[in-house]
């Protein structure tokens, strides 16, 4: 299957209102998924959960991390980033990445309804977390476009021997 190019990352991260599942670890070890805002920018995936969520506890308390940002039609892109979030910015510090908040808003409503749900919901302090991307902890893929290999729908590793495209 063909993984992302850098260009095509950066585009697909750059598209409006593609939301990122972040999965952590609750204290009982057991997985809690999260459907989130997010904005890429320098090299670094940012997020912020509020205070009063689940995943802003579970995130202080154990910082590892997996995000999946995917898409649900053709070319079904997806990345998958694997690795611990980081604190940028603690709880009270709002004001220093309000303007951040107010960009990665825009990504998902329009600009000035973007900024009018900020400044309503200002009173709710929120953590800002990064996960920085490298080819280590970052795996992407899409389906073969037009004139792409079709045998490239799957890894190779899921073909059963003697199938259409195993060749083998």
């Amino acid at each position: 299957m063909p993984f992302l190019s850098n260009e095509e990352k950066l585009k697909f991260l750059a598209e409006r209102g593609i939301l990122m599942r972040i999965s952590c670890v609750r204290s009982d070890c057991s997985p809690l998924v999260t459907p989130v805002w997010f904005i890429y920018k320098e090299k670094a995936i940012y997020f912020t959960p509020r205070a009063e969520s689940e995943w802003f506890r579970c995130l202080k308390a154990d910082p590892r991390v997996a995000l999946c940002i995917d898409e649900e039609n053709l070319p079904y892109r997806k990345i998958i980033v694997e690795g611990k979030a980081n604190i940028v910015h603690d709880l009270g510090a709002d004001e220093i990445w309000r303007d951040l908040y107010t960009e990665m808003a825009e990504r998902y409503i329009d600009p000035e309804f973007a900024r009018e749900y900020v400044k309503n919901t200002i009173d709710q302090e929120r953590a800002l977390f990064n996960v920085p991307l490298s080819d280590e902890n970052t795996k992407s893929w899409r389906m073969p476009l037009k004139g792409e290999d079709e045998t490239g729908i799957w890894h190779r590793r899921y073909y059963a021997k003697g199938t259409k495209f195993s060749r083998s």
